[in-house]
């Protein structure tokens, strides 16, 4: 397909092309259909991979195993088979972003499209330095807009197939200099594009804050910029309350997580039920449109065919959960399709 070198303006940009804001169903913010989150160590090390079966797959999750096919989602045709588990489920969108690092692959997201009837809109720009080629670093703030806007107004990784939102930008703690050029150019970006941002922060409770001022500082929409990963970075009201005050969207983005375990930092990890209890408290002081939700599916343990709970989870589970927990059905409309419409509309 070839597509016009200009954002879609009032539309939303899918793999497959723009859609009208009307036409976009129950949407998951965030979530990687084809990625490889391995680290550039972990690939470099000489091991012998435990394959995934019903007797690994806990010891892999708890870290008792290591197996780098966990990182990798490259099944073109198991990506297909969950995502049509979702749709069976009632979902209908998908937000993609396996960014720069991640091993993108925007062919591959609209064949996955295709085959489902979902709308899938994928992700640009690049997450955390540690996953950047060693050229990024000395690339200008200009250079990384420039290309972040082809992606979004031209195709991006080689293709013409049109970015829909720029991230996940990747930030850790302490934030990295050639992460906070790439968030200058990201905003640039949103700017130039009207595009929403969506922004991976560092596993410390008061990075989302950092950014946020960082953001503000140079002239970002805090309205169309999403925070992700909250459930694993943000456990108290209090940092809650005064992160959803800068006016950002709130994501909470690890739903089907059920363990207490988390290999990446020593927190003690929510469950579904004390996520929820996290999201009514913000909806009880006026924040609904700020929240949106996802699984962040990047391991492929947590697919169904590994022993996982797969993309269909929020629809088939949390969904009912949230209804017995006193969500109303304009809540959940909220959530599941009203702020994503908004965010993801170009601006």
């Amino acid at each position: 397909m070839t597509l016009a070198s200009t954002p879609a303006k009032g539309m939303i940009q899918t793999v497959l092309g723009p859609i009208a804001p009307e036409d976009l169903g129950p949407t998951l913010m965030h979530e990687h259909l084809l990625s490889d989150v391995t680290t550039p160590t972990q690939r470099a090390m000489a091991i012998e991979d435990d394959e995934i079966t019903l007797c690994t797959c806990w010891k892999i999750n708890y870290g008792q195993v290591l197996s780098r096919h966990k990182f990798r989602l490259d099944e073109h045709e198991v990506a297909i088979a969950e995502v049509a588990e979702m749709r069976a489920a009632g979902g209908k969108a998908i937000v993609e972003l396996t960014c720069g690092g991640l091993k993108p692959d925007p062919k591959g997201l609209a064949r996955i499209a295709e085959a489902t009837d979902s709308q899938i809109i994928m992700g640009c720009g690049y997450y955390v330095q540690e996953f950047q080629p060693e050229a990024n670093h000395t690339r200008a703030i200009d250079d990384f807009a420039a290309e972040m806007i082809q992606q979004l107004t031209v195709g991006a990784w080689g293709t013409d197939i049109r970015a829909g939102i720029i991230g996940e930008i990747g930030c850790e703690h302490p934030w990295k200099d050639l992460e906070k050029r790439v968030m200058r150019a990201a905003l640039v970006a949103q700017q130039e594009t009207g595009a929403a941002l969506n922004i991976h922060p560092g596993r410390d409770p008061d990075q989302p804050q950092e950014v946020m001022a960082f953001i503000a500082e140079h002239g970002g929409d805090p309205g169309r910029t999403i925070m992700s990963h909250l459930d694993r970075t943000i456990f108290d009201e209090e940092r809650l309350f005064r992160l959803a005050d800068t006016g950002c969207v709130l994501e909470f983005d690890l739903f089907g997580v059920e363990q207490s375990y988390y290999r990446l930092a020593d927190i003690d990890m929510p469950n579904d039920a004390q996520r929820l209890k996290l999201i009514r408290g913000l909806v009880a002081r006026g924040h609904l449109e700020q929240i949106v939700i996802s699984h962040d599916i990047c391991h492929r343990t947590r697919l169904t065919r590994y022993g996982g709970h797969g993309y269909q989870h929020i629809f088939a589970n949390v969904i009912p959960l949230m209804k017995r927990r006193g969500f109303s059905d304009s809540d959940v409309e909220a959530i599941m399709v009203g702020n994503p419409r908004r965010l993801l509309t170009i601006a």
